[in-house]
């Protein structure tokens, strides 16, 4: 099955560019309610996701912490304590399924490693249970 099927379109999405502040990236997450969004380039390139546990570690780590320096710092300053892997837009369901053990969402990319979008969790675990209830009924129960 063609991984396009479960595509959530980056025009549907809200991303972060790698040279925002991190204040920025805090207004932009809480106003879209987000945990975790996806870091790209100027060029749109995927770079990483940032979540609200990688700011909360970074601040928490700064030494004489004062909150209106996030106004000045970088969100690419930030370290990321569990990477958010990406799967190219050509890779296989089984990629996805493996990923999603310990990812939300899975980015998705181009052949020049352009962000197109997003895989979300929820939705391939509804299709391995669609695919679970053919295999045990023989017949898709609705």
């Amino acid at each position: 099955m063609n991984i396009a099927f479960f595509l959530t379109p980056k025009s549907e999405l809200v991303t972060l560019e790698q040279h925002i502040t991190i204040r920025q990236a805090m207004e932009i997450m809480e106003y879209h309610r987000y945990t975790s969004v996806s870091v790209i380039d100027k060029k749109g390139r995927y770079i990483d996701a940032l979540s609200e546990g990688d700011i909360l570690w970074h601040l928490k780590h700064k030494e004489g912490l004062i909150f209106k320096h996030t106004e000045k710092e970088s969100i690419d300053t930030i370290k990321r304590y569990r990477p958010t892997l990406s799967v190219s837009i050509n890779s296989d369901i089984e990629s996805l399924i493996e990923l999603s053990v310990t990812q939300s969402f899975i980015p998705v990319v181009d052949d020049q490693n352009v962000f197109i979008g997003i895989i979300k969790r929820s939705d391939i675990i509804h299709y391995c249970i669609d695919k679970l209830e053919i295999k045990e009924t023989g017949e898709r129960i609705a």
